[in-house]
């Protein structure tokens, strides 16, 4: 066979080169496994391995051989954030509350990618139960960015981002809850799509905040990111949530161009609080879409002031029910010689759960008791059909909006260590897409000063991927 860096090449390029007979699922699976053994000593993007990769890809290789490939994926490898069940694989949402779960059946979209015959490498390292904008959080250690081992990837599918930015795999599969993906993505200089709430199936998702999280890919490409979210993307009735909206050809016009479109600006992207580079940086990808046809829309969306605080009371109230099933009783980390079930509870949570953790779960419950659900939970929901009212009448103006994903530029580790609204003011540009429920693509537009990646993200109407890829496409290749 031909001698190639395979760890180098995109989705698209591996298939081509697995359908010419140039490489092996096997060749690809082993030297994405010794890059692992190479680099992730010091990224820490990786939790768990499947011990069964190198079997899975000579399976592979065999039904290559024998005319019987499961589809054009068949035989690539992929890493999944560990909020994601695997069957047979440690799943631990990177808490040491479930350190040792060995999930029984496989999350939705882990099912779809094995079905395709693609290969699941491991699981990715994140925030603990992905709460976080770092990865600090993480229980088993924090991922470094690859770009510069001194800064954080992002959070939480901060993992997931330094991974593919290391070449460690071709892509993993994410979740965005507040801008998870796009986030880490820009952070780490890869492509990162948040989906439409529902277009992608929750089923197998460690929950977090249910009405927020959306699973979806980090790829090198955004050619390869329509490729994957085509695989992923559709109705599941096992999803209570989960669309059922027809799933677009997201190649179908991928390679359109752009002209005649209408992108809307928001001044309240671009404002206060925009670090210098990263606003220049971002202008000049708008101006080179505009160079493409595109016709630049000022716009406002005037809510997005209260995204922040709105997030941060519905988030926190989800997640003081979602971790409320985490008591040492049925599964998870159960304190051992406690004297009543009351100190068990207490002691199996505070031994299991981290700082981040327990600061999201007071305040969600806070906010949820008697004589205060009306004055924040209410009233934030009320907001958030604003933020999402917001939205719609600016599409009325534009085709797809763009800005930044974050003010800066990867930040330093312990930066925001002693200060949480710091942390949580990283995600002021993505967490409204996650209130409307809009789709975004967060994709790498150039570096700063030292060489850090600068991302934008594209946001347009619900079940718009198809143009938000598009877009990305014409400025990807430009």
């Amino acid at each position: 066979m031909t001698k190639i860096e395979t760890t180098k090449l995109t989705i698209k390029e591996l298939s081509e080169a697995l359908q010419k007979g140039e490489v092996s699922s096997v060749e690809i699976t082993s030297a994405h496994l010794n890059q692992i053994k190479k680099v992730d000593g010091e990224i820490n993007a990786f939790l768990a391995m499947n011990e069964s990769a190198l079997k899975e890809a000579e399976n592979s290789d065999k039904r290559r051989k024998e005319g019987k490939t499961l589809s054009e994926f068949d035989g690539i490898p992929v890493g999944i954030k560990d909020v994601i069940l695997t069957r047979g694989i440690e799943t631990t949402a990177a808490s040491k509350m479930l350190k040792g779960y060995l999930p029984l059946e496989d999350a939705t979209v882990v099912k779809k990618l094995k079905e395709a015959g693609m290969i699941i490498l491991g699981k990715n390292n994140c925030d603990a139960w992905a709460h976080g904008g770092s990865t600090e959080n993480s229980d088993f250690g924090p991922t470094k960015n690859p770009h510069d081992a001194s800064r954080v990837p992002g959070g939480s599918s901060g993992g997931s981002a330094a991974a593919v930015a290391a070449d460690e795999v071709p892509l993993s599969i994410g979740t965005d809850t507040g801008g998870s993906i796009r986030q880490p993505a820009g952070f780490c200089g890869v492509v990162g799509m948040k989906p439409t709430y529902g277009l992608v199936s929750r089923y197998g998702l460690i929950a977090m905040a249910s009405s927020l999280d959306c699973p979806g890919p980090i790829t090198k490409t955004v050619y390869d990111n329509a490729l994957i979210l085509s695989l992923i993307a559709g109705l599941d009735k096992k999803d209570a949530t989960s669309s059922g909206s027809q799933v677009k050809d997201y190649l179908k016009d991928i390679e359109k161009g752009v002209k005649g479109l209408k992108i809307g600006l928001p001044k309240e992207y671009f404002g206060d609080g925009l670090g210098a580079e990263v606003k220049k940086t971002v202008m000049a990808a708008v101006n080179n879409l505009k160079k493409q046809g595109t016709k630049i829309v000022d716009i406002s969306l005037p809510n997005t002031k209260y995204g922040i605080a709105t997030y941060y009371i519905i988030q926190p109230a989800e997640v003081s029910s979602n971790l409320g099933r985490y008591d040492g009783i049925k599964y998870g980390h159960s304190a051992k010689g406690s004297k009543n079930l009351v100190d068990h509870y207490f002691e199996s949570r505070t031994k299991g759960l981290g700082d981040e953790a327990k600061r999201r779960i007071m305040l969600g419950t806070y906010v949820l008791s008697a004589g205060y659900y009306d004055a924040y939970y209410k009233k934030a929901m009320r907001v958030r059909a604003l933020i999402k009212k917001d939205f719609e009448e600016a599409f009325k103006k534009c085709d797809v909006i763009i800005g930044p994903t974050s003010p800066t530029t990867a930040f330093k580790f312990g930066a925001h260590q002693n200060d949480p609204l710091a942390m949580y003011l990283e995600d002021a540009y993505t967490v409204n897409a996650n209130l409307a429920g809009i789709p975004s693509l967060a994709m790498p537009c150039g570096k700063d000063s030292e060489g850090l990646p600068i991302g934008m993200q594209i946001m347009g109407p619900h079940f718009s991927e198809d143009l938000l890829f598009r877009v990305g496409r014409v400025y990807e290749k430009r």
